[in-house]
């Protein structure tokens, strides 16, 4: 975790992050979203209900004085609810002026995926969930499921 949260040291982002993915888990897949998006990594808190919002969005947090709103990313991706357990976390991410947080089942750690390393999704027969994907990353024998920060936060 100390590896992660030097990442978010304003000094240290500039040169490490090109190639960097915060790698996090839903159900049995593993996921990564780009670090240069990745504000922090918190416990679970409390979430306050907004009412009338779509499903997946779970409501809003108070973080350090600001407001942001929380989605949970197994909702999103239609996938069955479970629990929030110790490992349950939120990733707080920044994408152009917004700051939302992620509801994830675990977060794994950072790695470096090489653009050599990296595949367009296939493009036959996807998925909803795979609206929200913009490449494959292989990781030795793991394949990481890049997200497109933009249409998971933006797309209907």
């Amino acid at each position: 975790m100390a590896e992660i949260q030097n990442l978010f040291d304003e000094d240290v982002r500039d040169d490490t992050i090109k190639d960097q993915y915060l790698t996090f888990t839903i159900e049995d897949e593993d996921y990564g979203v780009e670090v240069a998006h990745v504000k922090e990594i918190i416990k679970m808190r409390a979430i306050t209900k907004v009412p009338e919002m779509p499903n997946y969005v779970e409501g809003i947090l108070n973080l350090r004085g600001d407001l942001i709103g929380v989605i949970d990313v197994r909702k999103r991706f239609g996938k069955p609810t479970k629990e929030h357990d110790v490992e349950t976390c939120i990733i707080v991410v920044v994408y152009n002026e917004y700051t939302l947080g992620l509801i994830v089942d675990a977060v794994q750690e950072t790695t470096t995926i090489p653009e050599d390393y990296i595949a367009p999704p296939p493009s036959a027969k996807l998925n909803f969930a795979n609206q929200f994907i913009r490449n494959i990353g292989k990781v030795g024998d793991d394949v990481k499921l890049l997200m497109d920060v933009e249409r998971f936060l933006f797309q209907e």
